[in-house]
């Protein structure tokens, strides 16, 4: 059994993994501090991920990737995590959060959309102003009127994010399109797709929180939809849009 301490939104969390790739992968994230949480995974754990993931390729039509336990435990650590963190006021959320100017702007949409595409035009429209919050996976704590948006190790298979927080400005659904347009929209337009992408979690009482939290995020952050095209102009109309 491998164990450490790791920051995630802010509270620390003991991990204790059959495997030590987890810890390597959390590097960045290790914390001196005292945990709030523990984290504990076995072998169950692992073969729930596998049977999961297994459910997915097929639900999705995608050819079924055998993955390693080491791997598998990757996601099972931050699977408990998240069930744990609306005790937190705190939602894991899939998207793509880029800073610019030290304040937050994330986009969702659905797998295959082109979110890190979107967000990498901002990265060069940008440059030095620009930082890459998470590429995936994000934690967003809705708290005091306001959204924070931590970068967490889980941030997509390019490993686009760092250990930062800032406050998020917008939180916009992004759609294709010959042009590139962006308008603000209503909660009840964004809540379909803020139900699909948030981490829902299994027990009832947290589920019950987060729907709570998913209500919260929708008063306290602007929302938008953008249509756009994969030229850097969709970077500058999306920005100007939700720059406020």
């Amino acid at each position: 059994m491998f164990t450490n301490n790791y920051t995630f939104a802010g509270h620390v969390v003991e991990i204790n993994s059959i495997f030590s790739e987890v810890h390597q992968y959390c590097a960045e994230y290790r914390s001196q501090k005292p945990p709030v949480f523990s984290v504990t995974t076995d072998q169950n754990d692992i073969s729930y991920e596998r049977e999961r993931s297994y459910k997915e390729d097929i639900a999705e039509g995608r050819p079924h990737i055998e993955y390693s336990d080491s791997y598998l435990e990757e996601l099972a650590v931050y699977r408990k995590i998240a069930e744990k963190a609306p005790d937190w006021d705190t939602l894991l959320f899939h998207g793509s959060v880029i800073a610019v100017d030290g304040q937050g702007f994330l986009f969702t949409a659905k797998s295959g959309t082109g979110k890190s595409t979107h967000t990498r035009l901002w990265r060069e429209v940008f440059g030095e102003r620009a930082v890459m919050v998470n590429d995936d996976k994000p934690l967003l704590t809705v708290a005091d009127g306001s959204v924070i948006a931590h970068g967490t190790p889980y941030n997509g298979k390019h490993s686009l994010g760092c250990n930062i927080s800032v406050p998020l400005k917008g939180l916009c659904i992004l759609t294709r399109g010959a042009d590139n347009s962006i308008v603000s929209i209503s909660k009840q337009d964004a809540y379909p797709m803020l139900i699909q992408q948030v981490y829902r979690p299994s027990d009832p009482v947290q589920m019950h929180k987060t729907l709570l939290l998913v209500d919260k995020l929708a008063e306290f952050t602007s929302l938008y939809k953008l249509k756009c095209n994969m030229e850097k102009d969709a970077a500058i109309t999306a920005f100007n849009g939700m720059k406020g």
